[in-house]
């Protein structure tokens, strides 16, 4: 098959959702697919990750990508998105994430080349973005099928996007060899990670609150933030504010995440929502017992208490957060209790297993689009 993804951008540093697109496509090429990737970084950039050699990557350089668009940038990239898309022409055309894949079908209309609209959040997300949300609701007539991440995401989206949403998981890498570090018996100085953007959404601001509070009782550990994003300066304010400049670290971004899980005791994530975390899972496959927030979409089903890791409840978040992690930071053999066997890992798909999902539905998207082109020429 002859694809197009789209996505806002490659060439910023980390990123979930970008890094699952890098894996899919660079799985479906190596599976004999003809795939070209469009994005809004400018000429020249490079990809954070690496993009195999028989993709054509399509840089359309409008805007600032880390950036929300003008309205004069909206329309540019909707016109030069169709003129990039009526070059190549897919048999489908593939949309990640609501930055790219409104702009994505409003430059498809009229074109029939049918659209997939990869959604990698929660419906909650929209809460307080009602000009998103409005968009939203355009979707099920511009995108031929809606990916969401996990079923938990899907049943939350009100039933007039619902029906056009189909379940395509994350990728995750299990076949590594790697296996956390629990006790840390050979380390000065533990690890407590936490992997995700630098937004309001992961909530770390209740995570550095919360370790503050019992950073005085276990001197042999750090907290560390692997991530970029728009509230960089703001968590460095707080961390200074709370006299941990040394105990708090959020050196940026990586390209050898599973390192990062390998060496660390415990992991923890502190979100309001997520769609299907990929850290999470990341860090539950290679044995790395996890914390998160009982509450959070996402979360809530793939921590199983006593199992892989520990849910955390009540009135007063940063109370709770505090003493739900402190015991398992103080206590060796409370974290190896939490380390499933591998094959008791449920949930998770291997690249395979997301591969064969993305063809099944292309292939679906495909043969419809060319049946309604058979049906529309026959009543010419």
């Amino acid at each position: 098959m002859n694809l197009a993804f789209a996505i806002k951008a490659l060439g910023n540093p980390g990123g979930g959702a970008e890094r699952v697109l890098v894996d899919v496509v660079n799985g479906l090429v190596a599976r004999g697919h003809t795939l070209s990737v469009i994005s809004f970084d400018p000429p020249g950039r490079h990809s954070f990750y690496s993009l195999d050699p028989r993709i054509e990557w399509v840089r359309l350089g409008i805007g600032k990508t880390d950036q929300a668009a003008t309205a004069l940038e909206a329309f540019s990239r909707i016109s030069l998105l169709r003129r990039t898309v009526s070059r190549i022409k897919p048999e489908v055309a593939i949309g990640f994430m609501h930055s790219m894949y409104i702009l994505l079908g409003m430059a498809l209309v009229g074109r029939r080349i049918p659209m997939v609209a990869s959604e990698h959040i929660v419906w909650a997300h929209y809460a307080t973005r009602p000009v998103e949300k409005a968009l939203l609701y355009l979707t099920p007539w511009l995108a031929r099928r809606i990916t969401v991440v996990a079923e938990d995401a899907l049943s939350e989206y009100p039933r007039a996007v619902r029906k056009r949403m189909v379940v395509v998981p994350n990728p995750v890498n299990l076949n590594t060899n790697l296996r956390a570090d629990l006790t840390g018996s050979q380390k000065s100085q533990k690890i407590l990670l936490s992997v995700g953007r630098l937004t309001a959404q992961k909530n770390y601001t209740t995570l550095i609150k919360a370790f503050s509070l019992i950073a005085d009782r276990l001197p042999d550990w750090n907290l560390r933030i692997i991530g970029e994003g728009e509230l960089r300066d703001e968590l460095k304010a707080q961390i200074v504010r709370v006299g941990l400049e040394k105990r708090v670290s959020l050196p940026g971004t990586t390209k050898d995440i599973y390192a990062e899980y390998a060496a660390a005791q415990l992991f923890v994530l502190p979100s309001l929502y997520e769609g299907s975390s990929l850290a999470l899972s990341e860090a539950l496959t290679i044995g790395l017992p996890a914390v998160g927030f009982a509450d959070c979409p996402g979360i809530k089903h793939a921590i199983v208490p006593g199992r892989n890791g520990a849910l955390v409840s009540g009135p007063d978040r940063v109370q709770a957060l505090a003493q739900t992690i402190e015991p398992l930071m103080t206590h060796a053999h409370l974290r190896e209790r939490l380390v499933p066997p591998k094959a008791a890992l449920s949930g998770q798909f291997g690249l395979e297993q997301v591969l064969d999902r993305w063809e099944d539905l292309l292939k679906q998207c495909s043969n419809e689009a060319i049946l309604n082109k058979q049906v529309a020429c026959g009543h010419c």
